[in-house]
């Protein structure tokens, strides 16, 4: 008898919402096409929502960035549902803690809003594999978000209303904002472009969704990547310069847009909630806890898989994170001669080491030059990292690792180890408890785990994560992946803390780095009272979504949500 296929996510998802609507008998919700609207219980509606992303924040956050929407004049929250936040792998759901989607749209309902629900099974959402669970691609000849080709807006819409000649408007996501990629400048929109834009479609009697209006934090390994031309990772911040900023401020543009909505319909009486109190700490000092090779046995405790040529993280079921590849020179290279992955293979970023020295790095779709020498037998570690998988477009099967065996000289290099690391369950283990530190007289560099304990007297509040100096790497906060920072490429360049995560009181806090390049000569780090979310060498990008207002000084490239 053939096995019980589990039901998919979207599946599970109608008997959960059903459960939130005991009086849906004598509810109703209708779109009037003759008249051009929607009616809520038989009376004229219209929403004007803004998204939120329930996995963007933490659990004991949401009542909060809800309720300021709420104030803000919203009537409704819209918001994705990730497959795989939620199916880890094949036939496991968890929906617990941060992932108990009842919990959320309860407290949606608490703060007197409707529900926009997107569940996918894709979101794009700038998430990881645009919500698709990365165990797909264990198929390694699936195909992902195949269609017919549909590139003619104008036979689109021409269809759409041969079908649908009358309806009422509606903008499911009008940008108050944009996402920032590592590398470019902080995105930015305008408080008049937007509020002019919003101001013309309620106008108009249109629905609206303001995408976002309050966007979150991409933690731990979650954000996804875009793909123009060369493969662009999203910062871990996702403020998305929108009403309500990454630590669930109000801004000045929250106000502007509730002035707007306020001239169309009532909102609640009473003010809006201050600014959260924020806090600033240090500089401290972060002291030397081992090499990432050090670990290597805790990090990956059954051991390696060994094959001719390199897999890539799927074909070891390693989903996220970092993976090691190992091999040993099969003859000495005296003089220096270049290492290279031919066809892009290194996906997305190789961190390489000879004999436990640090040569350098090798980056997807980058021309970085390497050179390296050794002796017979020399121990090559090469550490991958998963800087996110492709979040947009067609066919999108972002493999991880490498995907091509790596080259010395003319030498193609066999019989690799792979080391599927945990670092996070080693990052768990260490917490709270404090390591032996290392005597090593010298800054290292290469992938190096620091760490440091730290009171905080008072009361404290929300904080950001200052790392100067540093260069790229992975944050922990009382085991808590805060997520990445990349100092030296920017913009950004501090990782937002929410305080539910620190202990005050006196109670020590520890945060843990992996640096994967050069530690600087003093280790410090800080906490600061203010984000800093636009440090490049570049002019921040200010911009412009309306057709009328658009320049060629304001570049617009659409990832899609």
């Amino acid at each position: 008898m053939a096995p019980k296929r589990p039901p998919c996510l979207p599946s599970l998802l109608l008997p959960l919402l059903t459960l939130l609507l005991p009086q849906a008998d004598t509810r109703s919700f209708v779109v009037d096409r003759e008249n051009d609207r929607f009616l809520l219980d038989g009376a004229p509606f219209r929403y004007v929502s803004g998204s939120l992303h329930y996995f963007r924040v933490p659990r004991v956050l949401w009542a909060d960035r809800l309720f300021k929407m709420r104030m803000s004049g919203l009537n409704a929250v819209q918001f994705y549902v990730p497959w795989n936040y939620h199916e880890p792998e094949p036939g496991v759901y968890n929906f617990n803690g941060s992932r108990d989607l009842i919990a959320f749209l309860n407290e949606a309902s608490i703060a007197n809003l409707l529900v926009i629900l997107r569940p996918g099974p894709y979101i794009c959402a700038e998430w990881e594999m645009g919500g698709l669970p990365a165990w797909l691609l264990r198929k390694t000849e699936i195909h992902l978000r195949t269609s017919d080709p549909a590139d003619n807006m104008t036979k689109i819409f021409a269809l759409l209303r041969k079908y649908e000649p009358h309806g009422p408007l509606v903008n499911s996501e009008y940008y108050t904002g944009w996402l920032d990629y590592w590398g470019q400048n902080h995105s930015m929109r305008s408080i008049s472009a937007v509020t002019k834009g919003l101001k013309k479609m309620l106008k108009l009697g249109a629905s609206v969704n303001m995408y976002m209006f309050h966007g979150g934090t991409n933690f731990g390994y979650w954000n996804g990547a875009d793909d123009k031309g060369r493969f662009l990772p999203i910062t871990t911040s996702y403020d998305y310069d929108a009403p309500i900023s990454e630590a669930g401020d109000p801004t000045p543009k929250l106000f502007a847009v509730r002035n707007v909505i306020s001239e169309f319909q009532e909102i609640p009486l009473g003010p809006i909630p201050p600014p959260s109190p924020k806090m600033m700490l240090g500089p401290l000092t972060l002291y030397l806890d081992g090499d990432l090779l050090t670990f290597l046995d805790i990090l990956c405790p059954h051991g390696p898989i060994h094959s001719v040529l390199p897999v890539t993280f799927e074909a070891v079921k390693q989903d996220r994170g970092f993976m090691l590849y190992r091999t040993y020179l099969t003859h000495t290279v005296s003089e220096p001669t270049q290492f290279w992955v031919p066809n892009n293979g290194v996906h997305d970023r190789a961190y390489v080491m000879v004999d436990g020295e640090f040569q350098g790095v090798l980056e997807r779709n980058m021309r970085h030059q390497l050179f390296l020498i050794g002796k017979i037998g020399a121990r090559l570690d090469i550490l991958l990292e998963n800087m996110g998988r492709l979040s947009f477009g067609s066919n999108s099967s972002d493999f991880k690792g490498l995907l091509e065996p790596p080259v010395l000289g003319q030498t193609v290099l066999t019989q690799w180890l792979m080391f599927p690391l945990n670092i996070d369950k080693l990052v768990k283990r260490w917490f709270p408890l404090p390591l032996l530190r290392s005597s090593h007289p010298q800054v290292p560099s290469g992938p190096t785990f620091y760490s440091t304990t730290f009171p905080i007297l008072g009361e404290g509040g929300d904080t950001f994560l200052f790392l100067p100096g540093w260069t790229k790497g992975q944050v922990w906060i009382n085991g808590f992946n805060l997520g990445r920072y990349w100092t030296r490429q920017g913009p950004q360049q501090t990782l937002y803390v929410p305080g539910p995560l620190l202990f005050f009181g006196g109670t020590l806090n520890k945060i843990t780095l992996l640096e994967l390049e050069n530690v600087p000569p003093e280790p410090k780090i800080q906490f600061l009272d203010k984000p800093i979310l636009n440090s490049t060498l570049h002019k921040t990008y200010i911009y412009s979504l309306s057709a009328d207002t658009q320049s060629p000084s304001e570049p617009m490239e659409l990832s899609g949500h």
